[in-house]
């Protein structure tokens, strides 16, 4: 841009400075050094970054939305808010939606049974994991064989392997659900979308055999048949309705605890933060204006001896004649 020679005239605009520059460009950055304080320069430097910084993030967010297919919408749950928590009825159901349906074919290798203590009681997870008889351990004989599980079990996966489990699906293997609302763009609106986005493919548009219509997934094709149905598939024991939209709303917010467990610890842990630092705030200010403010608001004086003697001695003789002056009169 500098090096263009046509360029005569470049103004750049700052608070309280004005500064045009129409000469080579050697000599537009010397002048512009010399006129402009350290302050404006990093100013402009700092726009200029934050520009820069906007524009990548935009584009990479628009190549990066490109590749994701249709953005899911975005839904209030029950514990987006800062002070809000889990909704431990949905847990519930959601864990059931995830055991009767989404495990035949997808793992949750990091929860464990344990971890299932927001929304069950101590009793009801022993029953839990004592119902899941899949426990694959080593015995002595160095045969692998299966056991009741307990609670300090992680939920066992469908397939021994990922060979197997791609032979089962088709050839895809199926992800992990234990970090799937962290590791998609859009979190639990996503998983929300894709249970209930399947749709008939609009005009002029061909998928392959085997898959199904999904806008809401990445080319718009997926292999996974709709999973959830309004077919009683399902029976909640609090009597709610399990249709399409229910069960997919329970089980995305389950997995969004998946993904973050210890979000209601670390929420309470900020409250308490938050709350001991206005403390201290409050004490800081107090010591402030009590101890401090005698050293704040002090003044010095500095006085030159000679002058300040000098002065000394000058008003002393004079009051030395002045009384002298008295007596003799």
């Amino acid at each position: 841009l500098f090096s263009a020679r046509s360029i005569t005239h470049l103004v750049f605009f700052f608070p309280n400075l004005s500064l045009t520059i129409s000469t080579s460009p050697h000599k537009m950055f010397s002048q512009f050094s010399k006129s402009t304080s350290s302050i404006y320069f990093k100013s402009f430097a700092a726009l200029s970054l934050a520009t820069a910084s906007y524009l990548t993030y935009t584009s990479n967010a628009s190549v990066h939305a490109s590749g994701h297919g249709l953005h899911a919408p975005s839904y209030t749950w029950p514990h987006s808010g800062i002070l809000d928590a889990y909704d431990a009825k949905s847990l519930r159901r959601g864990y059931q939606v995830y055991r009767e349906v989404c495990s035949t074919c997808h793992s949750m290798e990091y929860i464990a049974f344990r971890n299932l203590k927001i929304c069950f009681n101590e009793k009801e997870i022993k029953a839990i994991a004592a119902d899941t008889d899949s426990i694959r351990y080593l015995a002595d004989d160095g045969e692998m064989k299966t056991r009741p599980g307990i609670p300090a079990d992680y939920f066992p996966a469908p397939y021994d392997n990922e060979k197997q489990a791609a032979l089962a699906n088709g050839g895809a293997v199926p992800p992990d659900l234990s970090l799937i609302v962290k590791a998609r763009v859009g979190g639990e609106d996503y998983v929300f979308g894709i249970l209930t986005g399947y749709c008939e493919p609009p005009a002029g548009f061909k998928t392959a055999p085997g898959v199904y219509y999904n806008p809401y997934f990445p080319g718009s094709q997926i292999g996974m048949a709709p999973p959830l149905n309004n077919d009683h598939q399902l029976a909640f024991p609090d009597g709610t309705e399990a249709n399409v939209s229910q069960m997919a709303k329970d089980v995305a917010h389950f997995l969004a605890f998946a993904s973050s467990p210890e979000m209601e610890e670390r929420k309470q842990l900020g409250i308490k933060s938050m709350l001991s630092m206005l403390g201290l705030i409050g004490v800081a200010a107090y010591l402030k204006r009590s101890k401090f403010a005698t050293l704040k608001y002090r003044s010095l004086s500095v006085y030159d001896n000679a002058l300040l003697f000098g002065a000394v001695g000058g008003a002393s003789s004079q009051m030395k004649e002045q009384k002298k002056g008295s007596m003799e009169l």
